[in-house]
């Protein structure tokens, strides 16, 4: 019997994006992995709620933040499984066969490989860095999607609600509890706006530099001011 997956998306001005991401996930809902869509909404403006409501998601609104609306998403989900994807974060296609290998096995916690909507050397250099980290340090970032079970995902505490480094802290709680990480050998490919027009360079440098904050234990609050700046 295939498992049934609860798709979480945060979203915030998502109306360019989400239809695409709604869209490549058909597949598996054909494939009969899907039982729900949930989106989770921080109080859009444009045309979000609408998209996700002709899509037929359960809609959960509240304050902007992602780690708040990831776990209002997920606390209302149904699924045995969770499927987390960021509103500008589109799965490949041949996505659904790949997920149910792992379902199939119970693998622990998945995440897929990180690629960018954008040509050029430095989208791949990024990218295989994001990929590297996920693969040695078990630490895959959101944009990468997350696939995890939902009795891990409430055993180890769900997501907190802050609103920076949500997935890094369910990671670690997760890496405490000894639940497997993996990747799943499909691509998510994502937006490469901010990176656009922050440059390549300063943007990683400045997540890198966020990371080693939040390590170092500087608070989400503080932290979300500087990020988005």
């Amino acid at each position: 019997m295939q498992a049934q997956i609860s798709i979480v998306i945060p979203t915030l001005d998502a109306a360019a994006t989400l239809p695409r991401v709604i869209e490549a996930l058909m597949e598996g809902l054909h494939a009969g992995l899907i039982r729900e869509l949930i989106i989770t909404d921080g109080g859009s403006s444009d045309a979000t709620l609408e998209i996700a409501d002709a899509a037929g998601a359960v809609i959960v609104q509240g304050p902007a933040s992602r780690g708040g609306q990831l776990r209002r998403g997920c606390d209302l989900a149904r699924g045995t499984w969770l499927m987390v994807l960021h509103a500008d974060t589109r799965l490949e296609t041949g996505w659904s066969t790949a997920v149910a290998a792992h379902l199939s096995e119970e693998q622990g916690v998945g995440y897929f490989r990180l690629a960018f909507r954008a040509r050029g050397l430095m989208p791949v250099i990024v990218a295989g860095w994001a990929n590297l980290r996920a693969a040695v340090f078990k630490l895959p970032y959101g944009d990468q999607g997350m696939l995890i079970s939902h009795h891990d995902y409430q055993r180890v505490g769900g997501f907190p609600d802050q609103p920076l480094m949500e997935d890094v802290a369910l990671m670690r709680a997760l890496r405490r509890a000894r639940v497997p990480v993996m990747s799943v050998p499909c691509r998510a490919v994502t937006s490469a706006e901010r990176y656009r027009k922050a440059g390549w360079v300063r943007r990683g440098a400045r997540n890198l530099w966020t990371l080693a904050r939040y390590f170092a234990g500087t608070s989400p609050e503080r932290l979300v001011q500087s990020y988005r700046r």
